[in-house]
């Protein structure tokens, strides 16, 4: 399960670390070079983190359509059928010819097929994290979830191994020209093989919605009495009743049960309700208060009120009267709720990490002036750091719950995100002290990111995980994700203040810092509904 679910993330998120790395060259091999229309020199990489903006917005129809088949089809189905269409884009992108070759159609084909990649991405969260963290134990359930993230890592460190390796062995020209596919194309074997490990999943049925309880029915009616078969003896009469004890009280119905029994007196200990009333006799179809989870469908026990009163304390189950309550439909209020809720707690997440591991190797070369190289080895030491402490992070969060280590994370971005680059931005500070700079902020990352995927399956029932977990996640990442590259170089290029990607990490962790101190600390302990 844990293979299946995350090679489809290390394929998926090599391809977005590809791109990320390659920005700048893609925006001169796709997008009108600024000489050309006598724009500032931000302008093709404005249109190139547009493009890469848009396949975001579509994440969320992604995250509903399949997160539906997923839950409805089962999460193999869906999980296949991703992985099938984000190799195909993938490796088109890897094929498209550019913009000397078809003109003003370049652009507008890579931005299409960057939308398919934004669909398969957005149903490609929530179908993995459904799987690996349903399959998983409650005291492990952080771990396996956090595979999701770490192998996110795994993927944006091999894009960028990747293109660092083909900028040492290739001249810059020949990487423009034709050396930047080769990262591209390179998708199309290992999405063949996460192909193959999905479709061995076995199958997997459809999450049902719990089936309310059966309603109460009265005790059945006495069996109306049969005629005799013709030449059949006669029956025998009924014996009379023995007479009672001399000095006993006499038999009334009230206390006498309708199998001739003695039934208890008011207010003894066998009493359930009023004083006077009768216990439901077993098999009559009726349910004492007192029900236990099990017994024909019904919800969990109830406590009896106090003697006298006829009364039932409620608690987490269905009311008294033995009837449950409908399940909530998928689209109800309280999945939107909850959807909301997600976006809330992991917005700094999806913020700081896209802010540190894709978008920083274009900031370093266009706004600080660093070389290629230098950019990319600076963003394969933050996925480092990133990496190394995702799987630690999950595996604390079982421990101590999701809580204190989102935000830990949540609380170091804010606080360091502007020391940082400024670090970064100090030419006078060395290549140690700035290697180490941008492995503490990757690691950061990686404290918010290792809990959180189980921290929103934990937030959705069965019936719903698939969609909802998944709407969450695609939301966040349309808006604070796949904008982080195109808000941070407008405003970069705008305002000329080269501390603008600290105030947007710092801000949206600021926020989901909030809304992580609503969680509650148990929630890691118990099953998931």
């Amino acid at each position: 399960m844990l293979l299946a679910g995350s090679a489809g993330n290390f394929t998926e998120w090599y391809e977005f670390g590809v791109y990320g790395a390659f920005a700048t060259v893609i925006a001169d091999r796709f997008f009108t070079p600024a000489h050309a229309a006598g724009q500032s020199g931000a302008g093709p990489l404005v249109a190139t983190y547009g493009s890469f903006a848009v396949s975001f917005f579509f994440r969320p129809a992604g995250a509903v359509l399949f997160g539906r088949i997923g839950d409805r089809a089962g999460r193999r189905t869906a999980l296949v059928l991703v992985i099938a269409l984000m190799t195909l884009a993938t490796t088109l992108i890897g094929l498209l010819p550019d913009r000397d070759t078809i003109g003003v159609a370049a652009p507008w084909l890579l931005t299409l097929l960057r939308v398919l990649q934004g669909l398969c991405l957005g149903g490609e969260f929530g179908g993995a994290v459904a799987l690996m963290t349903e399959s998983a134990p409650p005291a492990r359930r952080g771990r396996h979830g956090a595979w999701q993230s770490f192998t996110v890592a795994l993927g944006l460190l091999a894009g960028a191994a990747v293109a660092a390796l083909l900028a040492g062995l290739l001249t810059p020209a020949a990487l423009h020209a034709w050396g930047w596919r080769i990262p591209f194309l390179l998708a199309l074997p290992l999405g063949l093989t996460a192909y193959r490990l999905r479709a061995g999943l076995p199958d997997d049925p459809p999450a049902q919605a719990p089936r309310p309880a059966p309603a109460p029915t009265t005790a059945p009616a006495p069996p109306e009495a049969v005629p005799p078969l013709p030449g059949a003896a006669p029956r025998a009469a009924p014996r009379p009743a023995l007479p009672p004890f001399p000095g006993a009280p006499p038999r009334t119905p009230a206390t006498q049960s309708p199998a001739g029994l003695e039934a208890p007196p008011s207010g003894s200990r066998g009493s359930l309700g009023a004083p006077g009333a009768e216990r439901p006799v077993s098999g009559s179809g009726a349910e004492p208060l007192g029900t236990v989870e099990g017994r024909g469908g019904a919800g969990p026990a109830q406590r009896p009120g106090p003697v006298g009163t006829g009364t039932a304390v409620r608690g987490t189950g269905p009311a008294a009267s033995g009837s449950a309550p409908a399940p909530t439909p998928p689209g109800g209020s309280g999945t939107a709720r909850a959807v909301l809720l997600g976006v809330a707690r992991i917005m700094g997440w999806s913020a700081a990490g896209y802010t540190f591991l894709v978008v920083l190797p274009s900031y370093l070369q266009a706004t600080l002036g660093a070389s290629f190289r230098q950019a990319l080895t600076a963003t394969a030491l933050a996925n480092l750091g990133f990496a190394a402490a995702i799987l630690p992070a999950g595996t604390l969060s079982d421990r101590i719950g999701r809580r204190p280590v989102m935000l830990t994370g949540a609380l170091g971005v804010t606080l360091l995100a502007l020391p940082l680059l400024h670090l970064l931005q100090d030419p006078a500070a060395g290549a140690p002290a700035k290697a180490a700079a941008v492995l503490g902020a990757g690691a950061t990352v990686g404290l918010l990111a290792g809990p959180g995927p189980a921290m929103l399956a934990e937030m959705f029932p069965a019936r719903v995980r698939c969609t909802g977990l998944g709407l969450a996640y695609a939301l966040t990442g349309a808006v604070f994700s796949g904008c982080a590259g195109l808000v941070i170089t407008a405003l970069t290029a705008a305002t000329g203040d080269r501390d603008v990607p600290a105030y947007y990490a710092a801000g949206t962790c600021a926020l989901s810092a909030l809304a992580l101190a609503g969680l509650r600390g148990d929630d890691h302990r118990g099953p998931l509904r």
